[in-house]
């Protein structure tokens, strides 16, 4: 890596030029020079250099004041002190106050380039740590926004298809799209089937007065394709029932204001698929008003059927911010499996497979997150969570087991209300080790997980596991030997392992333990 700024204050010109010239520019290093102490501390101050190599015997502030300076104003820059032989007493003061190295004069090219990498390593590990924390900050901001908007969209969503009354509901729709996009104009088009063209029916905002015409071009493309147009100025998206075109919901904004952005026209089509569910339900009741009740509920179920707003919100509640660490560590990694869920899916439709699905889910999800655990992904009908990152956690084992107890405990409390066919099991497998923890991916769509021998080990024992087990290898078993009674199950041969692994079922908690002390 190069590219680092690197601040050289001495009062020779011809070290200067030597230092540069032989070090600095070869190795793609950026100079700034200063020929004494006191411009020394000013560039310091003004340009946050990487790195300082600093002569300690200087006019107008010595290398020792240059020290001081730096700390009394808080500048925590790496220095390497490069002085004359028969300075080592100002060399042990140095030190006393952060030299990072000491290159006596004269001085070899290879040494200082030695003294400068080593250095620059904890530069280049505190910048890389801050970008990831500056990702990650503005990660969870984004996430934080997309729940807030999943929530709004899930309330209107909710308001618009409770109402039946024609038109109140398309001056409703209006209103809440003009809400979620932040456009001046907001307008509604059904397709009249008996024109065989689409009518505005609906307008909100400020633009009222100056409507587009009814088969612009905008809608017109939407009326073609059945697909969604943006433009820097208009938004619209179709309304379908079934397949079926039954209408568009546009935005509309002027040129001096900001242009719509694809973000927009996915907030406006999730509100336009909510709003067709409505316009159709209100049709159904002006043609079908004896059979109210029956077909409120069917719109109901349908509609939740759809969303799913606990799910939603286990996934994306408030992360915390935390900093990303190295690439390596120990960790607790933790696969849980819905044990019948293959079975299940032969006999329902699909439906309330996904009911049951993001049910069985649920508990997992909550029983991670609970004991603190990071929920690394959903694989099907199976959980993958780890412990011990991105933050570190000292108990992260006991929390592991912890979590993986309450998915049970929590399983078996609630399945008393649901009904026998929907009745399953978790099938859990936990193994601790090294790691490596990070970001995998691409620059636009990263997933932050761990990979290693202790992840393909707690997989297979959760691949081992019957409905209602937890597996755990002789790592987790050691570390919490003093909380959990087991069960010894010998050796187990695992698949992509030379020797056999020894394997523990967990029994439960010794005595005057409990699921939320981990």
């Amino acid at each position: 890596m190069s590219g680092e700024t690197i601040l050289v204050v001495d009062d020779s010109h011809h070290t200067r030029e030597f230092i540069v010239d032989y070090v600095l520019k070869p190795k793609g290093y950026l100079a700034i020079l200063a020929v004494d102490g006191a411009e020394g501390v000013q560039l310091a101050l003004e340009q946050k250099p990487d790195l300082i190599i600093l002569d300690m015997e200087l006019p107008k502030l010595d290398g020792t004041g240059v020290l001081h300076a730096l700390k009394d104003n808080g500048l925590n820059i790496p220095v390497i002190m490069s002085t004359a032989h028969g300075s080592e007493q100002i060399a042990v003061e140095a030190f006393r106050l952060g030299v990072r190295d000491y290159v006596p004069k004269p001085f070899e090219v290879s040494n200082m380039i030695k003294a400068i990498e080593h250095a620059l390593v904890e530069t280049r590990i505190r910048k890389e740590r801050d970008e990831l924390f500056a990702r990650l900050v503005q990660t969870n901001r984004a996430l934080e926004a997309r729940l807030r908007e999943l929530n709004t969209l899930y309330g209107i969503g909710k308001s618009v298809t409770m109402l039946l009354d024609h038109d109140s509901l398309l001056r409703r729709i209006v209103e809440a799209a003009q809400f979620v996009t932040g456009a001046q104009m907001c307008l509604l088009r059904l397709y009249d089937w008996q024109l065989g063209q689409l009518r505005i029916q609906a307008v909100n905002g400020t633009r009222s007065s100056t409507l587009p015409p009814e088969n612009d071009q905008v809608a017109q493309q939407v009326l073609r394709s059945g697909q969604p147009v943006t433009t820097p100025i208009a938004v619209a998206v179709p309304m379908k029932v079934g397949g079926k075109l039954i209408g568009t919901l546009d935005a509309i904004n002027d040129a001096s204001t900001r242009p719509f952005l694809e973000h927009d026209m996915h907030l406006l089509q999730a509100l336009a698929d909510y709003a067709a569910i409505a316009i159709e339900n209100s049709r159904l009741f002006r043609e079908l008003e004896e059979s109210k009740e029956r077909e409120k509920q069917i719109i109901r179920n349908v509609f939740e059927r759809y969303v799913t707003p606990t799910v939603v919100e286990q996934l994306l509640s408030s992360p915390n911010t935390v900093a990303l660490g190295g690439a390596r560590q120990s960790l607790a990694v933790l696969f849980a499996d819905i044990r019948g869920f293959t079975t299940l899916a032969e006999q329902l439709p699909p439906e309330l497979l996904f009911d049951a699905l993001n049910y069985h889910l649920s508990l997992g999800a909550q029983a991670v997150l609970s004991h603190e655990g990071t929920l690394d992904k959903f694989m099907g009908d199976a959980i993958m969570a780890f412990f011990n990152a991105p933050l570190p956690q000292p108990d992260y084992v006991l929390r592991a087991v912890a979590a993986a107890i309450d998915m049970q405990i929590s399983l078996a409390a609630k399945v008393t209300s649901v009904p026998l066919h929907l009745r399953l099991k978790f099938g859990i497998g936990i193994a601790c080790g090294e790691a490596v923890v990070g970001n995998i991916g691409t620059a636009q769509l990263m997933n932050y997980t761990a990979i290693g021998n202790s992840v393909n080990l707690a997989r297979r024992l959760q691949e081992a596991a019957k409905g209602g087990q937890i597996l755990i290898d002789d790592n987790t078993y050691q570390a919490v030997q003093q909380h959990i009674k087991v069960k010894s199950l010998g050796e187990l041969e695992v698949k992509g392992f030379s020797a056999p692994v020894p394997v523990y079922e967990i029994i439960g908690w010794r005595e005057g333990r409990g699921t939320g002390q981990a």
